[in-house]
């Protein structure tokens, strides 16, 4: 049976354009999350650059995606404690990344940044490739859209 969703369980298209925006005027994946979704959290937007600037493509080094990294950041602001007892909100925290990874997955095959682009940008070759093709503006937006969209999803829960 096909159930529709309620108005209030869709995406926050809003949050999601912009993030994909920020990122296209220069600032990285990374930045683009955690500066769109860190201060409903929280954290201001001039602390989240600051916070997330090592963290793009793949922390420099094609590891795990700067928009994933960054997902995983603004949900461990959602859901952990900071203070007293910790354990539950450990658990709930690494619950809800592990789900966020899987639905990532889902979509792309991989949350690693060097396989999304396809070549290694921790190289001074794979750099310039990915430069010269133009994967950071051709494949990240979509990888920091679909990003948000999921985080979207799970910060409703």
């Amino acid at each position: 049976m096909f159930f529709k969703k309620r108005r209030d369980e869709y995406p926050t298209q809003e949050q999601v354009d912009q993030c994909v925006a920020c990122f296209k005027k220069g600032i990285n994946c990374t930045q683009a999350v955690v500066s769109t979704y860190g201060p409903q959290f929280g954290l201001d937007r001039e602390t989240a650059l600051k916070v997330a600037a090592a963290f793009g493509s793949g922390m420099g080094m094609g590891e795990t995606c700067g928009a994933v990294t960054g997902a995983l950041m603004v949900l461990g602001l959602k859901h952990s404690k900071a203070t007293g007892i910790t354990l539950l909100s450990k658990e709930k925290t690494g619950d809800i990344a592990r789900e966020f990874m899987e639905r990532f997955k889902a979509r792309h095959g991989t949350v690693v940044c060097r396989d999304l682009l396809g070549c290694d940008v921790s190289t001074p070759e794979g750099f310039k490739k990915a430069k010269q093709e133009k994967h950071f503006k051709k494949r990240c937006p979509e990888y920091v859209k679909d990003a948000a969209l999921i985080l979207e999803e799970l910060l409703k829960d």
